[in-house]
């Protein structure tokens, strides 16, 4: 994602980085460079005016500090303001009242359904709610009601819907009475959309929020749109009033300009960005996040987030020690393997990380890491614990219970020594440069 847009901008910082000083002369061409990478990232020209001023602003008006070099300045003054203009600090849900109601809203194809149970099994697992509710309000889609049922399955949430019912706003209002009646304490409600915004869609819609009144009007926006995402969401503040946007497919190939635009045209926030199919793939909008991603400097704060969700925090303890004291096993390093694979693919995880961004991953091979995986698991449990040398024929029999080669494990066994053996004199950076070398 914003993969385009953060090469440019590593190419602008490089250029900059050999200057001596800022001066208004090669701050005027690298905002020149900001802005033409803006424009092909699809943000709406008022919008990039508006950040280009600011940046311009900021970058001639610091003075160049001794310790610090130009270019870094200059790239702070750009994150900074990427910062301020997607509104600085997530924007918190509103769930004052019981139950809350949540009306999802938009335009056909941009995801509302799939969001609906992405915010259910979100809410839920982070404890915000105990109790939520599905309504299936999507009455013009061929299936939408059942696909809001399979998913509320999938996250063990119920969906409300009525069977042969037409009109949506019959649906919400039998499900809002079940749902007091039954103390749910949140109620998202999945409504219909249309391929363009039209009349009728923005009545229906208005009706079912005045005897709603929820607490949050979302909608939900297709990145990949760019503009035309950004040009809704203006449409649906101006019609309808929402309280914040949700932008779907940004794993997608999209250039990633309504995530700079939705706020500085509509005045609201961007409150989640979904970043995949799975109902897991969904995650609260962070500014600075979404900053450091279109810079290209990976993405840690949500990589962190991954980590605490999907590892135990004792189990990570206990690996670091035994990291450090050279006492860790090839059963610890599955168990690692294994974390890490719960946290998603090899090849997003490792974008996440500082300066991977602008790497081309593409001819990663997960595949080696499974084989690794294969092999350790096929052997013994007395193997695996170090307890036994794994001599040629023990080392063949692994090979074949993991369908590798010899020459696979004997690779395994090697890395593994040279691991042993680096914690063992302990890290530092020439012995890690001769490892890694080989």
């Amino acid at each position: 994602m914003l993969n385009n847009l953060s090469q440019k901008f590593q190419g602008i910082f490089a250029r900059l980085s050999g200057k001596y000083q800022l001066t208004e002369k090669n701050i005027s061409q690298a905002v020149q460079e900001v802005r033409d990478a803006f424009l092909e990232a699809d943000v709406s020209y008022p919008v990039v005016k508006a950040l280009i001023d600011n940046i311009k602003e900021k970058a001639l008006g610091k003075k160049v500090l001794g310790a610090i070099k130009p270019g870094q300045q200059f790239i702070k003054a750009v994150h900074d303001e990427l910062v301020a203009f997607m509104g600085g600090e997530e924007a918190p849900l509103n769930l004052s009242q019981e139950p809350s109601f949540f009306l999802v809203c938009g335009l056909q194809g941009s995801g509302k359904t799939t969001f609906s149970a992405k915010l259910a099994r979100f809410l839920k697992k982070k404890g915000d709610v105990q109790r939520p509710l599905l309504i299936a309000c999507d009455l013009q889609r061929p299936a939408a009601v059942e696909q809001l049922q399979i998913l509320g399955s999938q996250i063990g949430v119920p969906v409300f819907s009525i069977a042969g019912e037409k009109d949506p706003r019959v649906v919400a209002k039998k499900g809002a009475e079940h749902a007091r009646a039954q103390k749910h304490d949140l109620v998202i409600v999945d409504t219909a959309g249309r391929l363009h915004i039209d009349a009728e869609l923005m009545d229906e819609l208005r009706e079912m929020k005045n005897f709603l009144k929820p607490t949050e009007t979302l909608l939900v926006a297709n990145a990949t749109l760019g503009q035309d995402a950004v040009r809704t969401a203006d449409t649906f503040q101006k019609e309808l009033g929402i309280t914040g946007a949700v932008l779907t497919m940004l794993d997608g190939n999209t250039r990633g300009g309504a995530a700079l635009s939705i706020r500085h045209v509509t005045g609201k926030p961007l409150k989640f960005e979904g970043v995949g199919e799975k109902v897991e793939d969904l995650q609260l909008f962070n500014p600075r996040s979404m900053a450091d991603r279109i810079l290209g400097m990976g993405d840690t704060i949500n990589l962190v987030r991954k980590a605490e969700e999907h590892m135990d925090a004792k189990t990570v303890e206990d690996m670091e020690k035994k990291i450090l004291d050279a006492s860790f096993t090839y059963e610890d390093l599955v168990k690692q393997f294994q974390m890490v694979k719960k946290m998603g693919p090899l090849k997003g995880l490792l974008g996440m990380l500082p300066g991977m961004g602008g790497m081309n991953l593409g001819d990663l091979d997960e595949k080696k890491f499974y084989r690794l995986e294969a092999m350790i698991l096929s052997m013994t449990a007395e193997e695996r614990r170090g307890r036994v040398e794994l001599s040629m024929p023990r080392r063949k029999r692994i090979a074949r219970g993991s369908g590798t080669d010899l020459d696979d494990v004997n690779r395994l066994v090697k890395m593994y020594g040279q691991a042993k053996e680096f914690f063992k004199k302990g890290p530092n950076m020439k012995h890690l440069q001769k490892m890694m070398g080989g």
